[in-house]
């Protein structure tokens, strides 16, 4: 069976203010033609569709118009919602669309009901986990505690025992949409950090051939049955550096497993460009960025004139400026934002205690209280987007 695997299509999001609508709208031209030019069997979407828990019109217009192409085509598809969606938005209508070969999984109980789809060697079974928000689904599926990994393996065994139940030789076939160790993150994901952990081991999914993971951006494997095939558009700068796939996954009677990547259009590229501003508009190699996307990133020692209105004379697509003076890190004049660098909500919280005590930091009984407080807010805030 050929499965085409996508997933963080996060539709209605911009880049740096600029609209990637028409972007995206090119991305699903490309995954409709994919469909038919490779003669794929099934696709598969792990999670966030959408951007927002509320999308906008546009991105409602978007998604509608590539369910029909996709019925269309007579290709079933199988998606699940992400932590950027709405399940229950997401899931309305998904009995009645799902006649039309469109299986939408976003309530977590029926994370052990598979779509179940043949091919000449017999069946394959694909699980729809859907974003698992630790607090919300701890006692719906059975977990011991309220921790990303609790619960995906509350699922995971629940899928386990439904495979059991299945004639020998059934295939399977998870997707889920978490942040799995070994995974490389960027700048552009929702932090879903619970009691201080966001990464789940790998082994949480053993049992099954083959992991179709949403959530992480950039396209990676973290082992040979468990991949990511990242969001098909930039969403961040972090993101300068990597290959826009999706994954096409040849999956034998046996489960033998082949795997190829299927590059995604490109509607600009990106660049970050640091340095002195001079350097920066006088250098000839810098040439190639000039009809890129840039992110500037100036180090003279003193703020230059107008720096913006000179970066866009050559660079006309400059979206973001920055300024990191060539100072020492312990020079009390760097920036506030290089000193916070690489650290979490958490970590600053504790460094604020710690400030405001004169050095000494919080006590475990109090990081405890910090973790539960963050998490509580984290939660509380996507359920205020989503009644919005």
């Amino acid at each position: 069976m050929r499965i085409l695997h996508t997933s963080d299509w996060h539709l209605g999001r911009s880049f740096h203010r600029v609209p990637l609508l028409e972007a995206q709208a090119a991305y699903l031209d490309h995954l409709v033609e994919a469909v038919r030019t490779h003669a794929v069997d099934v696709v598969v979407v792990a999670g966030d569709v959408y951007d927002r828990a509320v999308p906008s019109l546009a991105a409602v217009r978007l998604f509608d118009d590539v369910l029909h192409r996709l019925a269309d085509a007579g290709v079933p598809t199988v998606m699940i919602s992400g932590n950027h969606d709405s399940a229950r938005r997401l899931g309305v209508g998904a009995g009645l669309i799902a006649r039309a070969g469109i299986h939408l999984r976003t309530d977590p109980e029926d994370c052990a009901t598979p779509v179940v789809l043949s091919d000449t060697q017999g069946d394959v079974a694909f699980y729809g986990l859907p974003y698992l928000e630790p607090a919300l689904v701890r006692d719906t599926l059975g977990a011991v505690k309220a921790g990303h990994e609790a619960v995906l393996s509350a699922a995971m065994d629940r899928v386990r025992a439904d495979l059991a139940s299945r004639p020998a030789g059934t295939r399977a076939v998870v997707l889920a949409h978490a942040f799995v160790a070994g995974g490389e993150p960027s700048d552009s994901e929702r932090d879903i950090t619970v009691g201080g952990v966001a990464a789940v081991p790998a082994g949480v999914f053993d049992g099954v051939d083959y992991v179709a993971l949403g959530h992480l951006h950039g396209s990676q494997t973290v082992t040979e049955r468990v991949r990511y095939s990242g969001s098909p558009l930039a969403y961040s700068f972090s993101e300068h550096a990597h290959r826009k796939t999706m994954w096409l996954i040849d999956l034998g009677d046996e489960g033998q497993l082949a795997a190829e990547r299927v590059s995604c259009p490109v509607p600009r590229t990106l660049a970050r460009l640091r340095g002195h501003l001079d350097v920066l508009l006088e250098d000839p190699a810098l040439e190639r960025h000039e009809e890129s996307w840039v992110e500037a990133t100036l180090t003279d020692p003193a703020r230059p004139d107008e720096p913006m209105a000179r970066l866009l004379e050559r660079f006309p697509h400059t979206l973001s400026l920055a300024f990191e003076p060539e100072r020492a890190p312990e020079d009390p004049l760097a920036s506030y934002a290089r000193r916070l660098r690489g650290r979490d909500d958490h970590q600053i919280a504790e460094d604020f205690v710690a400030h405001v005590r004169g050095g000494s930091g919080p006590s475990e009984q109090e990081r405890t209280v910090l973790r539960a407080a963050f998490d509580d807010v984290r939660v509380v805030d996507g359920l205020t987007e989503v009644a919005r």
